[in-house]
């Protein structure tokens, strides 16, 4: 209800009165709520989603009814899971981190690079679990040019977070300060691992490929010209077995281990995490890494083991 003052006219010199709106009194009824009644009794027959499940059904119903493609719902499903997710559950673990130290002489930097093929590496000086900076692969470009300069000139300052943090502020904390990777630690200080902005674009868009990876519906075995085959790291043991007719169990594995991928049992026979480039012989079959991502062999090339013939 508006309220009144008095205010003198200067041409009768009478007091008359002037009105004060009450800001509320200019609202609508229908402007506060402009739904008809017809939505609100569809609304109220069928209500929004009240959780995440429901939410996730109501997407995959929309794509059903044609209003989103595949792709959008899996990418919007992705945006929803990861709310709930921390940089500890997609983290590469602190055992597989491709780790550079301070004191190796340049040449071993170098090849380290050429062989793992990342842009960017954690450098640490005396423990592993001192790290001391970033170094980005391009860098070691200027040392061609300016052989004075030195690998800690070099490094960037090193982005530590952790293992609870949320990959929501993750991603906005690498889009806010331009990172890209990050030093996972545990509750203790510890390095728990790393994680890219790759790691969590992935959790939205789906893995991201490269130039080493198929399709999945084209297979994890398959043949290449020069007779030889490609066998993912995933692979699960039995098939490599059955595919190429071999028993595979590491030569000198007296504890019974059991393997689940071929990846993991070349690792373990191995003794190590093995690198790209790097060749290992098991059950007559020569394994040669052809790419390794997160420290894991995403890509064996495999072939029979070449036998001299018998004088």
């Amino acid at each position: 209800m508006g309220s009144s003052i008095l205010w003198v006219s200067p041409q009768r010199h009478v007091l008359q009165p002037l009105t004060v709106s009450d800001p509320h009194s200019a609202r609508h009824p229908e402007r506060e709520d402009k739904r008809t009644f017809l939505q609100k009794l569809a609304e109220f027959i069928h209500p929004g989603p009240d959780s995440k499940a429901e939410l996730i059904e109501t997407l995959a119903e929309a794509e059903d009814n044609h209003i989103i493609n595949n792709e959008s719902r899996l990418m919007l499903e992705g945006v929803i899971r990861m709310a709930d997710m921390t940089a500890g559950d997609v983290m590469v673990a602190a055992p597989r981190m491709d780790l550079l130290s301070i004191d190796a002489p340049f040449d071993e930097f170098l090849h380290q690079v050429i062989e793992t093929a990342h842009s960017r590496f954690p450098v640490y000086e005396g423990d592993r679990e001192n790290i001391i900076g970033i170094l980005m692969a391009k860098d070691l470009l200027k040392l061609q040019r300016a052989p004075e300069l030195n690998i800690r000139a070099l490094l960037r300052p090193a982005v530590f977070v952790p293992e609870s943090k949320g990959l929501n502020d993750l991603l906005r904390q690498f889009r806010d300060n331009r990172n890209h990777l990050a030093i996972v630690i545990d509750e203790f200080g510890r390095t728990a691992g790393l994680i890219t902005i790759e790691d969590v674009l992935e959790q939205i868009v789906g893995e991201i490929e490269d130039e080493f990876d198929i399709a999945d519906d084209e297979g994890d075995i398959f043949g290449l010209p020069d007779k030889s085959f490609r066998v993912s790291g995933d692979t699960a043991v039995a098939r490599v077995a059955e595919a190429f007719g071999v028993r595979l169990t590491p030569e000198d594995d007296d504890a019974g281990h059991d393997f689940d991928t071929i990846g993991g049992l070349i690792a373990h026979a191995m003794g190590h995490v093995p690198k790209r480039g790097e060749r290992h012989t098991l059950a007559g079959l020569d394994f040669v890494v052809l790419h390794t991502r997160g420290g894991a062999v995403r890509w064996f090339k495999v072939s029979p083991v070449a036998t001299s013939p018998k004088p």
